[in-house]
């Protein structure tokens, strides 16, 4: 064996280095995204960088790679390599929680720079795999192109099957940490089996000492949430000043807020807003038909059904683990008045019969941000469909700042609603804006102190644009936080 790997790699093993170095890669790209999010939220900005990150690791790797195979005899750094990248990736995640756990509630910058370094690291060395087999493979100029280009393409192929495994596989199925560790220690075994076959067992041992230690830590870091769903960091906190308050956290933001002995109960100013509307247009306690796009906690289904008997609620949630936490932990039992769809709201709203809603409350958020495809006058106008004449749409969205996106918003509204209003606070800090739309006039609504009903929106929506399907940068308009 020995003399086959001296002599150079065969063509099975050159791809299969090439193909799986790529698919690492690309894990441990999109499994970075889920180790910052729940310290810096998960937007367009936040997947742009690390995925700049990791080209930037891959572009360096190669070069360098493509270097040192000229001065340094590939079977000679090949096995290290891949022994040293596994190590690093076993730092990671302890490196990042611990990080992010020390700067909880501010120094998101820090914690990203600390992904990126610890990221960089070892996607460059992998990226630095392929030209080194490369140069192995060369026995001649004349293969040159033939040689390259089937390497090229089988790395190619192993980012495009690392991508689909964990996006479709890995992470619906297991937690990062459990990919982490699994991708750190096959790239161990394999770094380890290549150095002691080519340079002697004594070469492998620093490099196994310093995964094992990343394993190690690994376990002992702190770990930001209680389940790992297929999109969030999602955790159940007790309110200390209230027996049966529970907080919804999914990654570093309070979702939903319910009390288990009074389904009533309302926390945040938002649902007390929704309820104000609700209470506008319905006064008494007449049942409706709800639908619900988005579904955290479920308060307000719990609210309307203690407050409306009879009522029926679809709720639309993506993430199957947050209703598994819903169960487990909230109390929420499904039935004739609650059916839950585990699915993509914008399919769901489009699979709704017509005029079959009095009201729909689009209550979802990926990170800060209402999901951009839930923003645009499609979704409005299939959500218009849907609602009975005299029905309402409720939207819940946080802005701050100059509230670009929430002015968006409701200029998009405006485009398919004869009326649009805005409950926000009225000291014009932003937050949570709650806007109500309906093709029928609206009825005065009455809100708590420091909010305010506007309905004449021509100065506050001025110029902004109508959000598309075509057209709807959401994540640019969006002011998340307080300047």
């Amino acid at each position: 064996m020995a003399r086959v790997l001296k002599g150079g790699v065969g063509p099975r093993l050159a791809i299969s280095l090439a193909f799986g170095s790529s698919a690492a890669v690309m894990v441990l790209e999109l499994v970075s995204l889920r180790l910052v999010a729940p310290y810096i939220g998960l937007t367009l900005e936040t997947n742009t960088a690390v995925i700049g990150v990791a080209l930037a690791a891959i572009a360096t790797g190669a070069a360098l790679g493509g270097i040192m195979a000229d001065r340094v005899a590939p079977t000679v750094t090949l096995g290290p390599l891949l022994l040293l990248s596994g190590a690093l990736v076993m730092l990671i995640l302890p490196i990042v929680r611990w990080s992010g756990e020390a700067v909880r509630g501010g120094g998101q910058d820090l914690v990203f720079l600390v992904l990126a370094v610890a990221l960089f690291a070892p996607a460059a060395l992998l990226a630095a795999v392929t030209p080194m087999v490369t140069k192995l493979r060369l026995d001649s100029l004349a293969q040159t192109g033939t040689v390259v280009g089937r390497l090229s393409a089988y790395a190619t192929v192993g980012g495009i099957v690392g991508t689909v495994l964990t996006g479709f596989l890995f992470v619906a199925h297991a937690p990062v940490s459990t990919i982490v560790l699994t991708l750190g220690g096959l790239l161990v075994a394999v770094g380890a089996f290549l150095t002691v076959v080519l340079r002697g067992a004594r070469t492998a041992f620093k490099p196994v000492a310093l995964a094992l230690i990343g394993a190690t830590l690994t376990v002992v870091a702190p770990r930001p949430c209680e389940v790992e769903t297929a999109y969030h960091c999602a955790r159940v906190v007790a309110d200390p000043n209230r027996e049966g308050g529970r907080t919804l956290y999914l990654d570093q933001l309070r979702h939903s807020y319910v009390d288990l002995n009074d389904p009533t109960y309302l926390e945040f100013g938002y649902a007390k807003n929704f309820v104000a509307a609700i209470d506008a247009k319905w006064r008494g306690d007449r049942a409706l038909d709800v639908l619900h796009v988005g579904g955290g906690g479920m308060t307000m289904p719990r609210y309307l059904t203690a407050t409306r008997p009879g009522s029926r609620h679809v709720v639309y949630e993506i993430d199957a683990a947050v209703v598994e936490l819903d169960k487990t932990e909230l109390g929420v039992r499904t039935g004739p008045e609650l059916d839950i769809r585990v699915q993509d709201g914008r399919l769901g709203v489009r699979a709704e019969p017509a005029d079959s809603r009095d009201l729909v409350i689009m209550d979802a958020f990926g990170g800060v941000s209402v999901p951009w495809h839930l923003t645009t006058r499609e979704l409005i106008a299939d959500v218009k469909r849907v609602l009975r004449p005299d029905g309402i749409y409720l939207i819940n969205v946080i802005d701050h700042g100059p509230a670009s996106f929430a002015r968006a918003e409701l200029r998009t509204l405006q485009a398919e609603f004869a009326q649009v209003a805005v409950i926000a606070a009225g000291d014009g800090s932003g937050g949570n804006f709650v806007l109500v739309a309906s093709d029928r006039p609206l009825p005065a609504i009455t809100v708590a102190a420091g909010m305010q009903v506007q309905d004449d929106l021509t100065q506050f929506v001025a110029s902004a644009p109508v959000l598309t399907d075509d057209f709807a940068p959401v994540d640019q308009l969006l002011t998340p936080y307080a300047q």
